[in-house]
Protein backbone atom coordinates (compact mmCIF):
# COMPACT_ATOMS: atom_id res chain seq x y z
CA UNK A 1 0.00 0.00 0.00
CA UNK A 2 0.98 3.46 -0.73
CA UNK A 3 0.62 4.99 2.65
CA UNK A 4 -0.93 8.81 2.38
CA UNK A 5 -1.78 9.75 -0.57
CA UNK A 6 -1.71 13.41 -1.57
CA UNK A 7 -4.05 15.26 -4.11
CA UNK A 8 -3.32 18.20 -5.67
CA UNK A 9 -3.28 20.61 -9.07
CA UNK A 10 -1.74 21.34 -11.70
CA UNK A 11 -1.26 23.25 -14.16
CA UNK A 12 0.93 23.37 -17.43
CA UNK A 13 0.97 24.67 -20.56
CA UNK A 14 0.77 23.20 -23.89
CA UNK A 15 2.02 25.50 -26.63
CA UNK A 16 0.07 28.86 -25.77
CA UNK A 17 -2.32 27.13 -23.53
CA UNK A 18 -2.60 26.44 -20.05
CA UNK A 19 -3.78 23.03 -19.06
CA UNK A 20 -5.12 21.50 -16.08
CA UNK A 21 -5.65 18.71 -14.02
CA UNK A 22 -4.65 16.84 -10.75
CA UNK A 23 -1.87 14.79 -9.15
CA UNK A 24 -2.85 11.39 -6.89
CA UNK A 25 0.97 10.97 -4.75
CA UNK A 26 1.14 7.99 -2.62
CA UNK A 27 4.00 8.68 -0.18
CA UNK A 28 6.71 5.93 -2.43
CA UNK A 29 5.19 6.07 -5.45
CA UNK A 30 6.32 3.57 -7.92
CA UNK A 31 8.71 3.72 -10.28
CA UNK A 32 5.52 2.80 -12.81
CA UNK A 33 2.99 6.07 -12.80
CA UNK A 34 -0.30 6.26 -15.00
CA UNK A 35 -1.62 9.09 -16.74
CA UNK A 36 -5.51 9.04 -17.33
CA UNK A 37 -6.22 10.05 -20.70
CA UNK A 38 -9.72 11.54 -20.50
CA UNK A 39 -11.82 11.42 -23.82
CA UNK A 40 -14.80 13.70 -25.20
CA UNK A 41 -16.77 15.35 -24.12
CA UNK A 42 -15.37 14.81 -20.51
CA UNK A 43 -13.25 16.20 -18.15
CA UNK A 44 -11.00 14.88 -15.42
CA UNK A 45 -13.10 13.67 -12.74
CA UNK A 46 -14.83 11.08 -15.30
CA UNK A 47 -18.47 9.89 -15.67
CA UNK A 48 -20.01 8.69 -12.45
CA UNK A 49 -16.61 10.36 -11.07
CA UNK A 50 -14.77 7.29 -13.14
CA UNK A 51 -11.27 8.68 -13.08
CA UNK A 52 -11.31 10.38 -9.48
CA UNK A 53 -12.12 7.00 -8.23
CA UNK A 54 -9.72 5.42 -9.92
CA UNK A 55 -7.01 7.40 -9.28
CA UNK A 56 -7.44 7.43 -6.16
CA UNK A 57 -7.65 3.27 -5.91
CA UNK A 58 -4.23 2.93 -7.82
CA UNK A 59 -2.56 5.91 -5.78
CA UNK A 60 -3.97 3.82 -2.22
CA UNK A 61 -1.63 1.12 -4.04
CA UNK A 62 0.90 3.03 -4.46
CA UNK A 63 1.05 4.10 -7.93
CA UNK A 64 1.47 8.06 -9.08
CA UNK A 65 -1.45 9.35 -11.28
CA UNK A 66 -2.41 12.33 -13.01
CA UNK A 67 -5.38 12.94 -14.80
CA UNK A 68 -5.57 16.50 -16.86
CA UNK A 69 -8.34 18.17 -18.98
CA UNK A 70 -6.44 18.48 -22.78
CA UNK A 71 -6.91 21.83 -25.03
CA UNK A 72 -10.84 22.90 -25.11
CA UNK A 73 -12.14 20.44 -22.17
CA UNK A 74 -12.95 21.05 -19.27
CA UNK A 75 -10.74 23.79 -17.05
CA UNK A 76 -7.98 23.82 -20.20
CA UNK A 77 -8.25 26.74 -22.35
CA UNK A 78 -7.95 26.46 -26.15
CA UNK A 79 -10.14 25.45 -28.91
CA UNK A 80 -11.90 22.26 -28.53
CA UNK A 81 -9.96 19.09 -30.15
CA UNK A 82 -10.96 15.28 -30.75
CA UNK A 83 -8.98 12.86 -29.93
CA UNK A 84 -6.92 12.61 -33.42
CA UNK A 85 -5.07 15.79 -32.52
CA UNK A 86 -3.87 15.75 -28.97
CA UNK A 87 -0.42 14.42 -29.40
CA UNK A 88 0.59 17.94 -28.08
CA UNK A 89 -0.96 17.60 -25.15
CA UNK A 90 -0.21 14.22 -24.12
CA UNK A 91 3.55 15.45 -24.55
CA UNK A 92 3.08 17.89 -22.13
CA UNK A 93 1.03 15.79 -20.15
CA UNK A 94 4.05 13.57 -19.73
CA UNK A 95 6.52 15.97 -19.33
CA UNK A 96 5.15 17.96 -16.60
CA UNK A 97 3.78 13.71 -14.66
CA UNK A 98 7.73 13.19 -14.79
CA UNK A 99 8.86 16.75 -14.01
CA UNK A 100 6.57 17.02 -10.76
CA UNK A 101 6.77 13.01 -9.34
CA UNK A 102 10.58 12.86 -10.26
CA UNK A 103 10.25 9.00 -8.86
CA UNK A 104 7.79 7.98 -11.79
CA UNK A 105 10.46 7.13 -14.57
CA UNK A 106 8.27 5.33 -16.99
CA UNK A 107 4.46 6.43 -17.68
CA UNK A 108 1.25 4.14 -18.35
CA UNK A 109 -1.53 5.82 -20.86
CA UNK A 110 -4.92 5.10 -19.96
CA UNK A 111 -8.06 5.46 -21.48
CA UNK A 112 -11.28 4.84 -21.86
CA UNK A 113 -13.46 5.02 -25.50
CA UNK A 114 -12.00 7.67 -27.48
CA UNK A 115 -8.80 8.35 -24.96
CA UNK A 116 -7.59 5.04 -25.67
CA UNK A 117 -7.61 5.25 -29.26
CA UNK A 118 -5.46 8.79 -28.74
CA UNK A 119 -3.15 6.76 -26.83
CA UNK A 120 -2.85 4.41 -29.37
CA UNK A 121 -1.76 6.95 -31.67
CA UNK A 122 0.98 9.15 -29.63
CA UNK A 123 2.26 6.30 -27.33
CA UNK A 124 4.78 4.79 -29.95
CA UNK A 125 6.15 8.57 -30.23
CA UNK A 126 7.42 8.72 -26.74
CA UNK A 127 10.00 6.58 -24.66
CA UNK A 128 8.79 7.62 -21.73
CA UNK A 129 5.29 5.57 -22.20
CA UNK A 130 6.05 1.95 -21.81
CA UNK A 131 2.30 1.21 -21.21
CA UNK A 132 -1.10 0.87 -22.76
CA UNK A 133 -4.05 0.25 -20.69
CA UNK A 134 -7.00 0.54 -23.22
CA UNK A 135 -10.52 0.25 -22.21
CA UNK A 136 -13.41 -0.04 -24.71
CA UNK A 137 -11.25 1.49 -27.23
CA UNK A 138 -13.42 3.63 -30.04
CA UNK A 139 -13.01 2.19 -33.49
CA UNK A 140 -16.30 3.53 -35.14
CA UNK A 141 -16.56 3.72 -38.58
CA UNK A 142 -20.28 3.90 -40.61
CA UNK A 143 -19.67 1.00 -41.80
CA UNK A 144 -18.65 -1.11 -38.90
CA UNK A 145 -21.45 0.69 -36.46
CA UNK A 146 -23.79 -0.68 -38.76
CA UNK A 147 -22.04 -4.46 -38.71
CA UNK A 148 -22.13 -4.46 -35.27
CA UNK A 149 -25.52 -3.33 -34.65
CA UNK A 150 -26.60 -5.60 -36.74
CA UNK A 151 -24.63 -8.31 -35.51
CA UNK A 152 -25.11 -7.46 -31.70
CA UNK A 153 -28.03 -5.23 -31.20
CA UNK A 154 -30.46 -6.90 -33.75
CA UNK A 155 -29.92 -10.54 -32.58
CA UNK A 156 -30.51 -9.64 -29.09
CA UNK A 157 -33.29 -7.90 -30.17
CA UNK A 158 -35.08 -10.75 -30.92
CA UNK A 159 -35.18 -12.64 -27.72
CA UNK A 160 -36.63 -9.63 -25.86
CA UNK A 161 -39.99 -10.14 -24.49
CA UNK A 162 -40.91 -6.36 -25.09
CA UNK A 163 -40.17 -6.95 -28.72
CA UNK A 164 -42.76 -9.61 -29.00
CA UNK A 165 -45.37 -7.56 -26.56
CA UNK A 166 -45.01 -4.74 -28.70
CA UNK A 167 -45.90 -6.72 -32.31
CA UNK A 168 -48.65 -8.55 -30.18
CA UNK A 169 -50.30 -5.44 -29.68
CA UNK A 170 -49.82 -3.69 -32.73
CA UNK A 171 -47.77 -1.05 -31.94
CA UNK A 172 -44.79 -2.31 -34.12
CA UNK A 173 -43.33 -0.27 -36.41
CA UNK A 174 -43.03 -2.38 -39.45
CA UNK A 175 -42.30 0.27 -41.96
CA UNK A 176 -39.53 1.80 -39.89
CA UNK A 177 -38.13 -1.22 -38.97
CA UNK A 178 -37.41 -2.34 -42.22
CA UNK A 179 -35.93 1.19 -43.76
CA UNK A 180 -33.87 1.48 -40.56
CA UNK A 181 -32.66 -2.17 -41.75
CA UNK A 182 -32.09 -1.55 -45.02
CA UNK A 183 -30.14 1.12 -44.23
CA UNK A 184 -27.68 -0.77 -41.61
CA UNK A 185 -27.16 -3.41 -44.50
CA UNK A 186 -26.13 -1.03 -47.07
CA UNK A 187 -24.20 0.88 -45.09
CA UNK A 188 -22.55 -2.50 -43.68
CA UNK A 189 -21.82 -3.47 -47.10
CA UNK A 190 -19.85 -0.05 -47.67
CA UNK A 191 -22.74 1.46 -50.06
CA UNK A 192 -23.53 4.62 -47.68
CA UNK A 193 -23.44 8.30 -48.75
CA UNK A 194 -20.52 8.73 -46.77
CA UNK A 195 -18.60 6.17 -48.26
CA UNK A 196 -19.69 6.94 -52.06
CA UNK A 197 -18.59 10.80 -51.20
CA UNK A 198 -15.15 8.95 -50.47
CA UNK A 199 -14.69 7.09 -53.29
CA UNK A 200 -15.87 10.87 -55.46
CA UNK A 201 -13.03 12.83 -53.34
CA UNK A 202 -10.24 10.30 -54.35
CA UNK A 203 -10.89 10.77 -57.69
CA UNK A 204 -10.51 14.91 -57.34
CA UNK A 205 -7.62 16.68 -57.33
CA UNK A 206 -7.61 16.58 -53.80
CA UNK A 207 -7.74 12.73 -53.72
CA UNK A 208 -4.46 12.22 -53.28
CA UNK A 209 -3.73 14.62 -49.62
CA UNK A 210 -7.28 12.76 -48.51
CA UNK A 211 -6.20 9.48 -49.08
CA UNK A 212 -2.62 10.00 -47.22
CA UNK A 213 -4.63 10.37 -44.11
CA UNK A 214 -5.33 6.25 -43.21
CA UNK A 215 -8.86 5.62 -41.76
CA UNK A 216 -9.44 5.07 -38.31
CA UNK A 217 -8.80 1.30 -38.04
CA UNK A 218 -6.00 1.06 -40.17
CA UNK A 219 -4.47 4.26 -37.84
CA UNK A 220 -4.93 2.24 -34.60
CA UNK A 221 -3.09 -0.81 -35.90
CA UNK A 222 -0.39 1.37 -36.96
CA UNK A 223 -0.08 2.63 -33.88
CA UNK A 224 -0.17 -0.56 -31.95
CA UNK A 225 2.19 -2.27 -33.97
CA UNK A 226 4.75 0.06 -33.41
CA UNK A 227 3.99 0.71 -29.66
CA UNK A 228 6.79 -1.73 -27.83
CA UNK A 229 5.68 -2.04 -24.95
CA UNK A 230 2.69 -3.98 -22.65
CA UNK A 231 -0.87 -3.53 -23.45
CA UNK A 232 -3.55 -4.24 -21.50
CA UNK A 233 -7.41 -4.16 -22.92
CA UNK A 234 -10.40 -4.15 -21.16
CA UNK A 235 -13.40 -5.13 -23.16
CA UNK A 236 -16.99 -4.52 -21.18
CA UNK A 237 -19.33 -7.29 -22.26
CA UNK A 238 -22.46 -5.08 -22.40
CA UNK A 239 -20.73 -2.22 -24.92
CA UNK A 240 -21.99 -1.71 -28.68
CA UNK A 241 -18.35 0.33 -28.87
CA UNK A 242 -16.73 -2.72 -27.11
CA UNK A 243 -18.42 -5.09 -29.94
CA UNK A 244 -17.03 -2.26 -32.87
CA UNK A 245 -13.65 -2.40 -31.63
CA UNK A 246 -13.63 -6.56 -31.15
CA UNK A 247 -15.12 -6.56 -34.81
CA UNK A 248 -12.40 -4.52 -36.04
CA UNK A 249 -10.07 -6.41 -34.15
CA UNK A 250 -11.11 -10.23 -35.96
CA UNK A 251 -9.17 -8.82 -38.88
CA UNK A 252 -6.05 -11.05 -39.66
CA UNK A 253 -3.81 -8.29 -39.23
CA UNK A 254 -5.51 -7.38 -35.73
CA UNK A 255 -5.01 -10.99 -34.70
CA UNK A 256 -1.58 -11.21 -35.38
CA UNK A 257 -1.01 -8.10 -33.50
CA UNK A 258 -3.02 -9.41 -30.24
CA UNK A 259 -1.08 -12.73 -30.39
CA UNK A 260 1.80 -11.00 -28.95
CA UNK A 261 3.09 -11.87 -25.71
CA UNK A 262 3.31 -8.37 -24.38
CA UNK A 263 -0.90 -7.98 -24.81
CA UNK A 264 -3.24 -8.93 -21.98
CA UNK A 265 -6.93 -9.02 -22.42
CA UNK A 266 -9.55 -8.80 -20.10
CA UNK A 267 -13.43 -9.10 -20.84
CA UNK A 268 -15.69 -8.12 -18.32
CA UNK A 269 -19.20 -9.63 -18.56
CA UNK A 270 -22.46 -7.86 -18.49
CA UNK A 271 -20.28 -4.39 -18.03
CA UNK A 272 -21.71 -1.21 -19.91
CA UNK A 273 -19.56 1.47 -21.36
CA UNK A 274 -17.82 3.46 -18.57
CA UNK A 275 -18.25 0.47 -15.76
CA UNK A 276 -20.88 2.03 -13.93
CA UNK A 277 -21.10 -0.24 -11.63
CA UNK A 278 -19.19 -0.04 -8.24
CA UNK A 279 -18.26 -4.11 -8.68
CA UNK A 280 -17.08 -3.04 -12.49
CA UNK A 281 -15.04 -0.22 -11.21
CA UNK A 282 -13.33 -2.07 -8.98
CA UNK A 283 -12.47 -5.35 -11.14
CA UNK A 284 -11.50 -3.00 -13.49
CA UNK A 285 -8.90 -1.21 -10.91
CA UNK A 286 -7.88 -4.78 -9.84
CA UNK A 287 -6.61 -6.01 -13.28
CA UNK A 288 -4.95 -2.62 -13.67
CA UNK A 289 -2.99 -3.19 -10.93
CA UNK A 290 -2.29 -6.86 -11.44
CA UNK A 291 -1.07 -5.73 -14.89
CA UNK A 292 1.06 -2.85 -13.66
CA UNK A 293 2.63 -5.47 -11.01
CA UNK A 294 3.30 -8.26 -13.97
CA UNK A 295 5.88 -6.67 -15.96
Amino acid sequence: MGGVVTDRAIAFACEDCWLYGVLSVPEQPARRGVLLVVGGPQYRVGSHRQFALLARRLADAGVAVMRFDYRGMGDSEGERRDFSTVDADLRAAVDAFTAQVPEVREVVLWGLCDAASAALFYAHQDRRVTGLALANPWARTEEGAARATLKHYYLSRLVQPGLWRKIASGRFDYGGALRSFVDLCSAAGGKSRQGAAAESQAHSPAGPKAASTPALPERMLQGFTRFPGETLFIISGADLTAREFEDMAAAPAWRRAMRDGRVTRRVLAGADHTFSRAAWREQVAQWTLEWLRSW
